[in-house]
């Protein structure tokens, strides 16, 4: 479950999701257990969990990274984001 856009800008556009940082991650799922919009998805090769659903992530939450206890995951700077997203609408209202 996604919205299509976030602040009127389509969420494809917008690249804010997390990051596992596979040297820290200890594979506890709780983070995919708390999300409730399966972001993440269970793998049973190599690397157990991963990213799968980039567009599903709720712009700016972070609360699947308080859940991680080894501080694995990472999100992008919010500033650098929201300065990103008005850009994308001053360009769309341009058009």
């Amino acid at each position: 479950m996604s919205e299509s856009t976030f602040m009127g800008v389509p969420r494809e556009r917008i690249p804010w999701y997390p990051v596992i940082d596979y040297t820290k991650c200890n594979f506890c799922m709780e983070c995919d257990k708390f999300c409730p919009h399966k972001v993440f998805e269970r793998n049973e090769g190599e690397r157990k969990l991963v990213v799968k659903n980039k567009e599903n992530c709720v712009v700016f939450c972070r609360a699947c990274a308080k859940t991680c206890e080894p501080d694995a995951l990472s999100f992008p700077n919010k500033q650098e984001t929201t300065a990103l997203i008005k850009q994308i609408r001053k360009e769309e209202e341009a058009k």
